[in-house]
């Protein structure tokens, strides 16, 4: 168990950022290898971490009433609450039994692109009390933590540290706070706090309760479980950062299988640009990484399968 859990790498943010050869090092093992890693000392305190998940704990926490008015089944978009068994990632298990409650960049009304799905308008709920703000504030941080992350990711395999900046202007970044509940009794083996998946975008950075709950898939089969107290991130990649790449980053399956304990996660997806174009450099092609993410929705959310 020991060698396993050191297949995931720890990287010091501050020592990547300053390009130290050791941290780098770390972290294209992370990326081209193993598709995940562990990420501490960011501007992120643990403190302010356990704000962020205890604020999304009093949201999920609220009456199913209280809730419903900001169903993603009702607003027909990816924003807001979606309750469980909502979303399916493996059309193979059923339906994932965990809620989440989505937000991402804030348009302004006349911005033409916030009649796309991928950037649709925030929906807030009025309790907990400072919710907005304490969430909104927590994406804008963790969006520069990302873009730190995904520097050091490119210094690491041999491209520039600015190489995925441009396309990052008006990210399609999707803050997300996942409550999953205790296992239930009933849960059977196609029963997942969520299924084996990959990621759809570029980036996840993940904060947690610090519960146990995470297994990532190795190479050669079988699993690997992985944790992070608040404060700490496990970051992996997506398919669309695999894709633009041309393979190098490796997208890897993982999956929330649940236990006895409740779990709340609070990944950041951090994705490009609607019109960034993802396809391999100097394919010639052109895969914008808005209908990438668009189509992955859509096969994901089940309120928009049905429409």
């Amino acid at each position: 168990m020991i060698k396993e859990k050191a297949m995931i790498p720890s990287i010091d943010l501050q020592a990547l950022s300053a390009e130290d050869p050791a941290a780098l090092d770390a972290m294209r093992e992370a990326a081209t290898g193993v598709g995940f890693a562990t990420v501490h000392n960011t501007a992120l305190s643990s403190a302010r971490v356990h704000e962020v998940i205890e604020m999304y704990r009093a949201f999920f926490k609220l009456p199913e009433s209280a809730k419903q008015p900001y169903s993603m089944a009702g607003t027909g978009t990816n924003r807001g609450w979606g309750a469980a068994g909502t979303e399916q990632v493996d059309p193979d298990a059923n339906p994932d039994y965990k809620q989440y409650f989505d937000s991402g960049v804030r348009l302004a009304a006349d911005d033409p692109r916030a009649q796309m799905p991928v950037y649709a308008p925030n929906i807030w709920p009025a309790q907990p009390e400072g919710f907005e703000q304490v969430i909104s504030a927590y994406y804008d941080d963790a969006r520069e933590v990302a873009m730190a992350v995904l520097r050091g990711v490119a210094q690491s395999i041999g491209a520039p540290r600015d190489a995925f900046d441009a396309g990052f202007e008006t990210p399609m970044a999707l803050l997300r706070g996942n409550y999953y509940p205790s296992r239930p009794a009933w849960a059977g083996a196609k029963d997942f706090g969520i299924a084996t998946h990959t990621d759809y975008g570029c980036l996840t950075l993940l904060a947690t309760d610090g519960s146990p709950g995470l297994e990532v898939r190795k190479r050669g089969g079988g699993w690997i479980p992985i944790s992070a107290e608040p404060g700490t991130f496990v970051i992996n990649f997506g398919e669309m950062m695999e894709a633009w790449t041309d393979g190098r980053v490796r997208a890897t399956p993982h999956r929330v299988v649940g236990g006895s304990n409740e779990r709340i996660s609070v990944p950041l997806f951090f994705n490009p640009s609607h019109d960034t174009n993802v396809a391999p450099l100097g394919s010639g092609k052109v895969v914008l990484a808005g209908e990438h993410l668009a189509a992955r929705f859509g096969e994901t959310y089940l309120h928009l399968k049905k429409s």
